[in-house]
């Protein structure tokens, strides 16, 4: 770690880096493609190296200063698909603002395939420090990290309706949770073209013994996208065995508004927002926890999907929804 006498904020928001990383394993569902929930963890991990190589690994931050590094902002956009085996050359470039009570960075994954180098992804990443009080620190951060140390990620302020249910009313909701009827659910998907899902938050997916991290809700956004699928009559399992199709993800956003505590309840509205030309749909995550008789949003995300066609074990190609999806995504009964 470096201290107050070294330039603690050259290194991080003056100077980019680049690592060579290839995507997990587990990443690989469908064939050898690699799904955008793992995209997302190499561009988190690049940007963990960066604190690294300037001098401030997550590690030193929290057990030095209390400090825990939270992304609570992620857009990331992928331009082609990775593969299992890939090696990823990551670049990270500092684009925080004097003005901005954030770190911010913009990430770039890039690739060769077929002797061609491809910008494989692109990323817009923020950062807070948020200074713990689980356990007390042992000193004080550098006074020119002040401005990106927080003691709560989001606002804290919670504008939101009076919960359907007392917050003392919560049932505990296990491995997938609940996704019938349920009054907070139902309140929070009236009208609307949504799928709602209770979850109570396990311990693996939260960090700093506390509260659900980014990697968390990316696992969220892909839980609940399954779970809605299923709902609408065209799970991933059903589509890939009639068509060989699989969904495609261009572009997922998620940004952390609130906090959100290990074994609370997490109430997921999933909803619909738009259908492009047949081709790609774009949908809304809300994540929101019921507390002091009060909804607060946690989190929100977009994700966009569109669907291919697979060829061979290597090869897939883009297609157009046919009718069966465009009802599905529409809320109506989906055709056979």
């Amino acid at each position: 770690m470096t201290t107050d006498t070294e330039p603690v904020l050259e290194p991080l928001l003056a100077k980019s880096t680049q690592v060579a990383l290839r995507p997990r394993y587990e990443g690989s569902n469908i064939c050898t493609w690699i799904g955008f929930k793992h995209v997302n963890y190499l561009i988190e991990e690049a940007v963990l190296e960066h604190f690294r190589s300037a001098g401030m690994p997550a590690r030193a931050l929290f057990e030095d200063y209390g400090l825990g590094l939270d992304l609570v902002g992620l857009d990331t956009r992928i331009l082609h698909a990775l593969h299992m085996d890939d090696l990823v050359e990551t670049r990270v470039e500092p684009a925080t603002r004097d003005t901005d009570d954030v770190l911010r960075f913009r990430v770039t994954l890039t690739l060769e395939r077929g002797g061609q180098r491809l910008k494989a992804a692109t990323s817009k990443v923020a950062v807070s420090l948020r200074r713990g009080d689980f356990l007390p620190p042992e000193g004080e951060p550098p006074a020119e990290l002040a401005r990106f140390v927080v003691s709560r990620l989001g606002t804290g302020q919670a504008q939101s309706p009076p919960a359907a249910v007392p917050a003392d009313d919560r049932a505990l909701s296990l491995g997938r949770g609940t996704a019938g009827a349920d009054p907070v659910l139902d309140q929070l998907t009236a009208g609307e073209n949504a799928f709602g899902w209770k979850w109570r938050i396990p311990y693996p997916y939260c960090h700093f013994s506390e509260r659900i991290q980014m990697s968390g809700y990316l696992r969220q956004m892909e839980e609940v996208v399954d779970l809605f699928l299923a709902d609408r009559g065209i799970s991933i399992k059903q589509l890939l065995e009639d068509r060989k199709w699989i969904p495609v993800v261009p572009h997922s956003s998620i940004h952390v508004l609130d906090e959100a505590l290990m074994e609370e309840d997490l109430y997921t509205v999933y909803t619909v927002e738009d259908v492009f030309k047949d081709f790609t749909y774009t949908s809304r995550m809300d994540c929101y926890v019921v507390r002091d008789g009060r909804l607060v949003r946690t989190a929100t995300g977009t994700i966009t999907h569109g669907y291919a066609e697979i060829e061979s074990r290597h090869d897939w190609s883009l297609v157009t929804f046919d009718d069966r999806v465009l009802r599905a995504l529409g809320g109506e009964p989906a055709a056979g």
